[in-house]
Order: C-alpha cells, then sequence, then structure tokens
C-alpha cells in the first residue's frame, strides 16, 4: 500500500510552475515556452532553446505579463542566468509596461553589454547610474541580480556590486526616457539588433514588502 500512496504525496509535496518557494523566490519562466510572456515590435526575436530565452533578432521586447503577482511589483530582487555573445546588447528592464512598439518609454533599463560598441555596460542603469567597465565576459554564464527597495537600486553581477543608487528627491527623469523615474510595473528582456545575441535562464523573482 505504501507503494501506491508515495506517487501522490510526492506530487503534492513538488511545487507547481509559479507557486512561492519556501524561500519567496518564483520562476517567471517555464523553461520550456514563453507563456505569460508578450513581445512587442518582433516577436520573432525571441525563442526558447534548451531550457534558454534566446534573445536574437530585430528591435524587440519581451514583458511578462503573466498572473505571478499581477505582474506588478514595487519593490523587489531579481536574479538571472545570462550570457552574451561578441558584440551583443540587450537589458532587463523594471517597473515598466507592456509597450507595442520602440523603446519602452516606462521603467528602468538594467545594461546587458560586454563587448558591443555602446560604451555604457553590463548592470549599469542605463542613462542614469552608467557604468563603462565590463564585469562579465561573453560566451560565459554570469548572475544578473537585481534589487529595489524604495528609492534604493541594487545591481550586482555574480554577487559583486556594480550600482548602488537612490533616487534623489524631486528627481526628474532623463532625456528621452519619460517614464525612468521609480514607480512600480512589470520585467522586460531586450532585444536591441539583429547583431546581437543573448541568452537568460533562470528567471526568478522575490517580492518585497
Amino acid at each position: 500500500m505504501t507503494r501506491f500512496l508515495l506517487i501522490p504525496l510526492l506530487a503534492l509535496a513538488m511545487p507547481a510552475f509559479g507557486a512561492d518557494s519556501s524561500d519567496g523566490w518564483v520562476p517567471l519562466f517555464d523553461g520550456k515556452t514563453l507563456d505569460d510572456w508578450k513581445a512587442s515590435d518582433d516577436p520573432g526575436t525571441f525563442s526558447v532553446e534548451n531550457g534558454e530565452i534566446v534573445v536574437h533578432g530585430k528591435r524587440s521586447h519581451l514583458f511578462y505579463v503573466g498572473p505571478i503577482h499581477d505582474h506588478d511589483w514595487k519593490n523587489f530582487e531579481l536574479k538571472a542566468e545570462v550570457l552574451t555573445k561578441p558584440s551583443a546588447n540587450s537589458g532587463i528592464y523594471f517597473h515598466t509596461i507592456f509597450q507595442a512598439v520602440g523603446w519602452p518609454d516606462k521603467g528602468f533599463e538594467v545594461q546587458v553589454n560586454n563587448t558591443h560598441k555602446d560604451p555604457k555596460k553590463t548592470a549599469g542603469l542605463y542613462d542614469v547610474a552608467d557604468t563603462y567597465t565590463a564585469p562579465a565576459k561573453d560566451d560565459e554564464w554570469f548572475t544578473m541580480y537585481i534589487k529595489v527597495e524604495g528609492k534604493h537600486v541594487i545591481t550586482k553581477v555574480n554577487d559583486k556590486v556594480i550600482v548602488d543608487y537612490t533616487e534623489p528627491e524631486g528627481a526628474v527623469a532623463p532625456k528621452g526616457h519619460p517614464g525612468r523615474l521609480i514607480d512600480h510595473g512589470t520585467f522586460a528582456l531586450q532585444g536591441h539588433d539583429p547583431g546581437s545575441e543573448t541568452h537568460f535562464k533562470n528567471i526568478l523573482v522575490k517580492a518585497l514588502p
């Protein structure tokens, strides 16, 4: 009888995709499909291969629009494993909202760029708190970490702090980015140009009070 009870008990013990884990981290990507994600401009830029989101094609942005936290976070921690190919340019947006065409107006872009000609490198807050030295190498997986708590933003690469930024009182959005102020919203991955190829996997988020 024990043999027949074991399978359902184990099934109950295993959390389904999207369920809170014991430490609060929840996956946004199931490793198989782009369910719960929505692409702008050119959806063909995004595909799934070997458990990874592959970003390679024309300009496009892939927004999380799924049920987790109603795809709307203010305070959070996010981490993802990222791999850039040579000359790749990409980014991870937070506090954004789906936009069908163009570069997202709302939210912050955490840059992903180790060797692209753009001098602004990985883990900088684009046009707000930029960094000009690449903290990672192409063709090697690295862990990107983003934490937002109140007006305070921290980014890390492989546990090394890259940006520690607090939005000042009365801050004005930078030119060309009308919604680049601390607010709330969802996440998005950037497809920058046809010459760029970037891979993402193990995208996890933890909501903070």
